[in-house]
């Protein structure tokens, strides 16, 4: 399974539309992948992480927009989540990580990624 993140340094980005990359875990090989972001293009991204394999998107925040792109394809998505990158990998693996249904509204976090 490959599991995406965007990512502000070690830890996870809380706009998920305005990271720079990628951090995807793959649990089969236990190797990060660390793909750029193609930039925010409203509704791209759900499309750029499915060809890149991705079926987990974990997040800060993100927009209902985007959370509903993913949905269409077949992308599961969890979101209020923050914390280091390898940390937040052992609390999905561990089953531990609940998604808050969180939703950024005009881009509220925007600032939270790129401080």
């Amino acid at each position: 399974m490959l599991i995406a993140m965007p990512k502000e340094g070690s830890m996870v980005c809380q706009h998920f539309g305005h990271c720079e990359q990628f951090a995807m875990y793959d649990t089969d090989t236990k190797q990060w992948i660390l793909v750029d972001s193609p930039g925010h293009v409203p509704g791209a991204l759900p499309e750029f992480l499915k060809k890149q394999g991705v079926q987990v998107v974990i997040s800060g925040g993100m927009g209902a927009k985007a959370q509903q792109l993913f949905a269409a394809e077949g992308i599961q998505v969890i979101v209020g989540v923050n914390g280091k990158l390898e940390d937040v990998i052992a609390g999905f693996l561990n089953d531990e990580l609940v998604s808050t249904g969180e939703v950024c509204s005009e881009h509220a976090h925007a600032v939270d990624c790129h401080s």
